[in-house]
């Protein structure tokens, strides 16, 4: 169970002591740490179905529409306060997983959320609702699964943080090393 009044920590510093250096990589920071906050992620999960509009009405307007949604959504809202919330957790052990790039279930995962989003979109250019509608329920569905994995990650690694913490807290050598 996280602790509630602990601060929403950086992943990049977390696992390693050091704050990101690059233009890049501090930006990605700042993207996630308001990305965390859950009202972006369930919004930006809710709102996946957008994705097929401009396919099926082919109206760059509507392209315009969606994507300024999926790209202003993630820094719309302030950063968590803490990360007791299910969603921030994923959202930040997602950071995590994207820093590590781990090939794992994970990974496995987001390919095949992938594969059933290409056909959801393919399907609502081809304005054939029934497929268009089940890629889209499947890669919703994979994305709650993604999730539940980067929660597992993030909690480890969180952990795994924590042990090492004591360890330095009491002078101790790392068992790995």
């Amino acid at each position: 169970m996280a602790d509630p009044s602990a601060p929403v920590p950086s992943p990049a510093s977390a696992a390693d002591g050091r704050a990101p250096t690059s233009l890049i990589a501090r930006a990605g920071r700042a993207v996630f740490a308001r990305h965390s906050n859950p009202r972006s992620a369930w919004s930006r999960w809710a709102t996946t179905p957008l994705v097929l509009v401009p396919a099926w009405t082919r109206n760059w307007k509507h392209a315009v529409a969606v994507g300024t949604w999926f790209a202003v959504n993630p820094v719309l809202f302030p950063e968590p306060k803490d990360d007791s919330d299910w969603a921030t957790r994923a959202m930040l052990g997602e950071e995590q997983w994207i820093d590590d790039g781990p090939k794992d279930a994970a990974f496995a995962v987001q390919i095949a959320a992938s594969a059933a989003s290409t056909v959801a979109v393919a399907s609502a250019w081809r304005r054939k609702a029934a497929p268009a509608v089940v890629g889209t329920a499947v890669t919703m569905g994979l994305t709650m699964v993604y999730w539940s994995q980067m929660v597992r990650y993030y909690e480890a690694n969180k952990r795994r943080t924590a042990e090492q913490d004591t360890r330095d807290a009491a002078g101790e050598a790392d068992p790995k090393a």
